[in-house]
């Protein structure tokens, strides 16, 4: 019995000594030396002073504190004037604040209770972040005195400082570390290809995920042995992705796309080598993603399979490719213009010497044209053909010379062709006729003897070509091609029987306005005319007509072949019908224009002659060309 009441004396003076006591402390203005032996003395701690602090501290107080606090409340008041404590074996040193850390703080282990007033060093483990990332967004919290050390070996934080800023810096790292802990999410992929859903995530992350904030960031990595899809990010990242590769894993044949695209202008076989040179230049990550096009052409499309994205830019490319194009009506005047005549016609009237080259042409039109005459032309024409007429006074001018000189037996036309001609698309024309050129003979003498020959079909005549290029609606350039064939000889002049023929050539290429003309000459045939003049009556008379009242004579001719082309330009379909009534309307308003134009002429003409010239000289001829 004796000794329980032992054991529980000995209890009772223990839990005294170690129980808190409640100390009543209420005062102002005191000195702060003064308070430090104040705390001394209550706290039962030898408290060593190596330099004397000055100031003063107030604390007002209106319920009693624990002995224990007021050294926390000292702790305060001296690192307000840059001093702290630091335990030093059985008594307390007081130490300049910067220097404490460096007086062998107590190290209190990762996990363990951080309690006291006193500085203490702990190691913090940084689990799912960088440590140098978490020591920049948490150095704000420790105080002036303290120590913040990174070690990146371990991604390790060593911290010296006060129990409770310890404490607080742990619960925001810990929160940290709970919202940037990264997860691991591995996917099958049932039905699509998983390298091309990899290919699409990615993009479609960059649009949602802030990739400048790290915890945001979302990897989706390709595991080519399951065919699936590994997901590495936050949480709540992770669900997303999880639910959009959910909804995009569907049939694999929902990747794949047949498209037909109906061509309207363009020819599907060049439209498909087109997208084929650029299908072949293209770079593409995945073999398996390149597209396969082919043409049909009964229906003239273009029939594509592949990747809906990539269908849908080969369709821009195919819609610009089948732009409706620009079409060129080229009015085409193959005139034979015979040098002789046209120069005697242009003396009779004054004329430019009857030149019939290009020049030479349009210096002859200039007496056809006047004032008068192109405004009243010109006004008609606009109303008919817009813009093209507002030049339109020289082509009058030049079709009333060509009229003039067919009328007074100078020309003759040979072909108005008139052809249709697609943008960057040659054309051709062809005037003439086809002749039979021996290639030679078998002679037999098996039964009956006899020679058997053999023949080919050569074509002889004006062939014409014509590629336009349009540049803009009011100008088109146009490349011209004029080849001449001509028969010099039947074969009656030679020993061989066989025809000589002859090949003009003539390329050249001009830029024209819509609606003006260009001659094309120097395609030149030459032969002999025979010739016989008579007196009339007398040399009809039977046998001394031709002796002494006839002649006969022959004369070296030259035919110029004079090309003249005129362009006009269709931007649209439906303008081609419009134009060939404004056409038909141009041709009315050029027999108005030539009757008057000839008017003019004749008036001037007889304005130049004297009255003894006013009654020409008759002559009668029979020719006889030999060409």
């Amino acid at each position: 019995m004796k000794s329980i009441r032992t054991i529980l004396l000995m209890l009772l003076l223990v839990m005294s000594l170690q129980a808190r006591e409640q100390v009543n402390i209420n005062f102002s203005n005191l000195q702060i030396m003064d308070f430090i032996k104040l705390v001394s003395k209550i706290t039962h701690k030898n408290i060593l002073i190596n330099n004397k602090i000055n100031g003063t501290v107030n604390f007002i107080s209106t319920t009693p504190v624990y002995d224990d606090e007021l050294m926390e409340i000292l702790v305060s008041v001296l690192e307000s004037k840059g001093y702290t404590i630091i335990p030093k074996g059985s008594l307390y040193e007081v130490v300049r604040a910067v220097d404490g850390a460096r007086h062998n703080a107590k190290i209190v282990q990762d996990g363990k209770k951080l309690s006291g007033a006193f500085m203490v060093t702990q190691a913090i483990k940084i689990k799912n972040e960088n440590v140098d990332v978490v020591a920049a967004k948490i150095r704000y919290l420790i105080s002036k005195a303290a120590k913040l050390i990174t070690m990146k070996e371990s991604n390790t934080l060593l911290i010296t400082d006060y129990p409770n800023n310890i404490k607080t810096i742990r619960k925001v790292i810990a929160d940290l570390e709970k919202k940037q802990a990264f997860v691991v999410k591995i996917i099958p992929i049932k039905h699509t290809d998983a390298k091309k859903l990899q290919m699409k995530l990615n993009d479609i992350i960059k649009s949602i995920f802030n990739a400048t904030v790290k915890s945001e960031t979302v990897k989706v990595l390709y595991d080519e042995n399951t065919n699936g899809l590994i997901v590495v990010g936050i949480k709540k990242n992770v669900r997303k992705v999880e639910k959009l590769i959910h909804e995009m894993d569907v049939e694999s044949h929902v990747n794949k796309k047949l498209e037909i695209f109906e061509l309207k202008n363009s020819d599907a076989k060049e439209v498909l080598q087109t997208l084929n040179d650029i299908i072949a230049k293209q770079t593409y990550s995945d073999p398996s993603l390149k597209p396969n096009v082919a043409m049909n052409a009964d229906i003239n499309a273009i029939i594509a399979i592949g990747d809906p994205m990539i269908l849908k830019a080969l369709k821009l490319v195919v819609d610009e490719l089948d732009k409706e194009k620009y079409q060129v009506y080229v009015q085409a005047k193959i005139v034979e213009i015979n040098k002789n005549k046209s120069s005697d016609i242009g003396i009779k009237y004054g004329f430019a010497g009857g030149d019939v080259s290009s020049s030479g042409l349009y210096a002859m039109s200039a007496n056809f044209g006047s004032t008068e005459l192109t405004t009243l032309a010109t006004t008609k024409v606009l109303d008919y053909l817009g813009n093209i007429g507002s030049n339109v006074g020289s082509a009058f001018a030049l079709g009333a010379t060509l009229d003039f000189l067919q009328i007074h037996g100078a020309s003759k036309s040979i072909s108005n062709p008139s052809i249709l001609c697609v943008n960057n698309k040659e054309s051709s024309i062809y005037v003439g006729k086809t002749i039979s050129v021996s290639t030679g003979t078998v002679t037999t003498t098996s039964g009956l003897n006899g020679v058997t020959s053999s023949f080919k079909r050569e074509d002889i005549g004006l062939t014409l070509k014509i590629k336009p290029r349009v540049s803009s609606k009011e100008k088109v350039t146009l490349d011209v091609e004029s080849i001449l064939e001509n028969i010099l000889d039947d074969g009656s002049k030679n020993a061989t029987g066989q025809p000589v023929t002859s090949k003009q050539e003539v390329k050249t290429q001009a830029i024209l306005r819509n609606g003006e003309s260009i001659i094309i000459g120097g395609l030149v045939k030459s032969y002999e005319r025979d010739s016989k003049s008579k007196v009339p009556l007398l040399g009809d008379l039977p046998l001394i007509g031709d002796a002494l009242f006839s002649s006969t004579s022959k004369t070296n001719e030259q035919d110029n072949l004079v090309v003249i082309l005129t362009p006009y330009v269709i931007d649209k379909s439906e303008e081609l019908s419009k134009l060939q009534r404004a056409l038909g309307m141009l041709a009315k308003v050029q027999e108005e224009y030539n009757k008057k134009a000839f008017e003019l002429v004749e008036e001037k003409r007889e304005v130049k002659l004297k009255p003894e010239e006013s009654a020409p000289k008759v002559d009668i001829f029979h020719n006889n060309d030999r060409r």
